[in-house]
């Protein structure tokens, strides 16, 4: 005789479960931290893998292949990028005092005496010392944060292991992507495999749009602005374009804060307001580059979240699970969003709506 089917034990069951995911999410997020990037670089790359085993390439050759762009790709930022960004922010830190100093000599009294404004919140010595303190100490701070690292044993080892561990993990992933996805769907109870596995195949179509195509835009974006802004010769323009490029997954956030921090830049060494119409111009030119041409082929409609879904997701996130929950957090929202859609679309064909 067949066991009885009770669905509030099968609630039951799924909350519990849920809990304890939860739970344990929590615990161990520092531990997950390094197995969630190799999955996200596993999952990235896991397309590409079958596009070239399509082309009759072994599956170990065409991982080989995906694995070595991979770690190139990610040398290529610790060797050129990062060296760098580090490198102009230690010049905007000294070059802090020199704008306070013209901020005080000439735009506080041209507020004094063309608006009336009083001049008196705007004494910005203290701060100039302040800073010009903290520029002369930033030399040392780089020697005693290595001084600091190289004392502690565990977070040398912390560190090395996750260096070690990411690479290890990605490739073992992206060697067994699809059989393990075979085997979390053969786990699956058989009453609701084909449910979950229609909710799979949405949620990977939209996290796979995002996450791709919006990597694709956001380094794209990086590149145009970083370009654009040195051609017109302004400093820290590899900082403020990677700046900008890296937080344009949310829509017209990266082209604001871009603007913002390149005009300031651009006034404070220029000296002239019609230096701000060439950031302008070079945003403009950056934000229809990707509205008319990347957006729509690389990422599309398909993610479904508002903005301000993405900011909460990011935010509660990080509050929640740290650098882990930031790394989570748009993947699950992007569930989330496909089984509210299915949700959804049942209530609308059920009888309750319907009556």
């Amino acid at each position: 005789m067949a066991p009885m089917y009770h669905p509030q034990s099968q609630t039951r069951f799924w909350l519990i479960f849920g809990a304890i995911s939860m739970g344990l999410l929590y615990l161990l997020a520092p531990v997950l931290t390094p197995f969630l990037i190799a999955a996200l670089l596993a999952y990235l790359g896991d397309p590409l893998i079958d596009r070239l085993e399509a082309r009759r390439i072994s599956r170990s050759w065409a991982v080989t292949l995906v694995f070595g762009a991979l770690i190139l790709g990610l040398l290529l930022l610790v060797v050129l990028l990062i060296p760098l960004s580090a490198h102009q922010f230690h010049r905007l830190l000294q070059h802090l005092p020199r704008y306070i100093e013209w901020i005080q000599t000439t735009i506080v009294p041209w507020l004094r005496d063309t608006m009336g404004i009083n001049p008196e919140p705007f004494e910005l010595d203290q701060l100039r010392t302040q800073l010009l303190s903290y520029a002369q100490q930033l030399g040392g701070l780089a020697g005693e944060l290595l001084t600091s690292f190289q004392s502690s044993s565990t977070i040398v080892f912390a560190w090395l292991a996750d260096l070690v561990l990411i690479p290890l993990v990605t490739f073992y992933l992206l060697r067994d992507w699809d059989l393990l996805v075979a085997k979390v769907r053969d786990l699956l109870p058989r009453h609701i495999e084909p449910t979950i596995s229609k909710l799979a195949r949405e949620s990977d179509g939209v996290i796979g749009a995002f996450l791709r195509g919006q990597f694709i835009v956001m380094s794209a974006l990086g590149v145009i602005y970083s370009v654009g802004l040195s051609l017109i010769g302004l400093e820290f323009s590899l900082l403020i374009g990677l700046l900008a490029g890296l937080i344009s997954f949310v829509p017209y956030l990266g082209l604001i804060t871009g603007v913002l921090a390149a005009s300031v830049v651009a006034l404070l060494q220029f000296h002239s307001f019609l230096s701000i119409v060439w950031v302008l111009a070079v945003f403009g030119i950056g934000q229809l580059i990707s509205d008319f041409l990347l957006t729509p082929l690389l990422v599309g409609d398909r993610i479904g979240l508002h903005p301000v879904a993405v900011m909460f997701a990011v935010l509660a996130g990080g509050h929640l699970f740290g650098f882990f929950g930031i790394l989570l957090a748009l993947p699950v929202a992007a569930v989330i969003v496909v089984i509210l859609r299915h949700v959804l679309n049942e209530y609308l064909n059920s009888n309750f709506y319907n009556g």
